[in-house]
């Protein structure tokens, strides 16, 4: 029985929540499942992730496949790597104490660099409305400040510019006479 580690859907139209569970990869997408290993909300910002570590190593050692979206989750929380360095570990390629040290080094400079960054949606560009704001507040934010230029009566003073009169077509009409 091949066993994927994937997304099932669930909450309301537009609204979606998702579990991350590990299933038989030919049950449908919110059908039957083996566990519950997390839970991921996308609406929140940053996007709330809650897993089970553990639960989540156990079945990637037991050959369990990550789909795409749940290998970039997995990924982006470090299980991945803490998997990667238990292999080396049980291979006999590094010792537990080195898997560790490498571990919290690696975990250090992830909290380093989220302190720097700050909210990321915001620097690459994309839009992300706040909770307490409304759709108007949020177009009015996110409008580019332009500059605008004086157009009263007074601001042409000076600037009067002749135009060309051409005596053979009238002015007030446009048909053909």
């Amino acid at each position: 029985m091949a066993v994927k580690i994937r997304l099932t859907r669930r909450g309301r139209k537009k609204l979606a929540l998702y579990d991350i569970i590990a299933a038989d990869a030919r049950a449908a997408r919110d059908g039957r499942f083996l566990e519950k290993l997390g839970n991921y909300n996308p609406h929140t910002h940053p996007a709330t992730i809650l897993l089970k570590e553990e639960k989540i190593l156990q079945w990637l050692s037991h050959g369990a496949q990550p789909t795409h979206t749940v290998r970039n989750i997995l990924s982006s929380q470090g299980i991945l790597l803490r998997r990667h360095l238990q292999v080396g570990v049980s291979k006999g390629a590094i010792v537990q104490e080195e898997a560790d040290k490498r571990w919290e080094a690696w975990r250090q400079a992830r909290t380093i660099e989220a302190a720097k960054k700050g909210p990321k949606a915001f620097q690459e560009g994309k839009t992300q409305r706040m909770p307490h704001q409304s759709v108007g507040e949020q177009k009015e934010t996110l409008r580019p400040q332009v500059p605008t230029q004086e157009t009263s009566p007074a601001s042409f003073a000076g600037k009067e510019e002749e135009l060309p009169q051409d005596s053979t077509t009238p002015l007030s009409s446009s048909k053909p006479q």
